[in-house]
């Protein structure tokens, strides 16, 4: 068996294996999306199977019970500003640090990776009192600030990718006089777009499928993101399940779209910033 028939026969192997995990990890997201369009009982009966009969109930009597539209509207404005201030934070934080290396700056890094790894978890109480004295517990820009710790999730993508960057022209730069925010805005940022870009995409679906902060900060029934809505969903003693998991498709639905957009420039940004020159 020669070189070339032994790659075709791994090729196929590889492409068999990768269908098949494809395939299970499509299971749990077929269930959901097909059972939207089922009744409870033709759900009980054949929950994996087709619907007997098709219908778009669930979907009618998800708008009119549950305040959907307006949910995605919070849902929406807590991502935009929360992951645009993160992203911008982080990069300047990463663009100080390259461009100033000092003693200081290294212990502010160190600071930093310190803080990445303390559990979200151990700060919800801190944050919550502090939040409450003032007085912007229960309001979406009390939770946007909350959303800003992932600015070091942000410094950590996008200081890896700036020390690959040809500093040769952040030093031409300087001879020709630009300051530092103008070498930023003009020279970096342009460079390191394909990192920002996976850093959006990353810190856009981890902010709208946020749980957790959003369920502790916010308790107004007119400020619930989407996924609070999911939550609301589950009854006490009994669940209407196609409708739960109607809203559960209507809250991926966007973030999945966003995703499929977006994923050429997930990968491209990550291992373009591996390589350093």
């Amino acid at each position: 068996m020669n070189f070339t028939t032994r790659k075709r026969i791994s090729s196929a192997i590889t492409s068999i294996v990768m269908i098949a995990i494809a395939l299970i990890c499509a299971i749990p997201l077929w269930y959901i999306v097909i059972n939207t369009f089922k009744t409870i009982p033709d759900m009980s009966s054949n929950p994996l199977g087709l619907p007997k009969q098709w219908t778009f109930d669930n979907y009618t009597h998800a708008f009119a019970t549950v305040p959907i539209l307006r949910s995605l509207w919070n849902t929406l404005i807590v991502t935009f500003f929360g992951v645009a201030i993160q992203v911008i934070v982080g990069a300047l934080a990463a663009y100080g640090m390259i461009l100033r290396k000092s003693r200081f700056t290294a212990i502010i890094g160190t600071i930093l990776m310190v803080a990445f790894v303390v559990p979200a978890q151990s700060t919800l109480i801190p944050l919550y009192r502090m939040e409450a004295q003032t007085h912007i517990v229960n309001t979406l820009g009390g939770l946007v600030l909350i959303y800003l710790g992932g600015c070091v999730f942000c410094y950590f993508l996008i200081v890896g990718y700036m020390r690959s960057l040809p500093f040769e022209l952040i030093e031409a730069a300087r001879i020709d006089g630009a300051g530092p925010l103008r070498i930023f805005w003009s020279i970096v940022m342009p460079l390191i777009r394909p990192i920002l870009t996976t850093v959006v995409v990353f810190q856009t679906m981890s902010t709208w499928n946020d749980f957790m902060n959003a369920n502790v900060f916010i308790s107004s029934s007119n400020l619930r993101t989407i996924v609070l809505q999911v939550y609301n969903a589950v009854g006490q003693f009994s669940t209407d399940w196609p409708s739960f998991m109607t809203i559960t498709v209507l809250a991926l639905l966007p973030v999945f779209v966003f995703f499929i957009f977006c994923q050429k420039w997930i990968v491209s940004g990550l291992v373009a910033g591996s390589v350093k020159g």
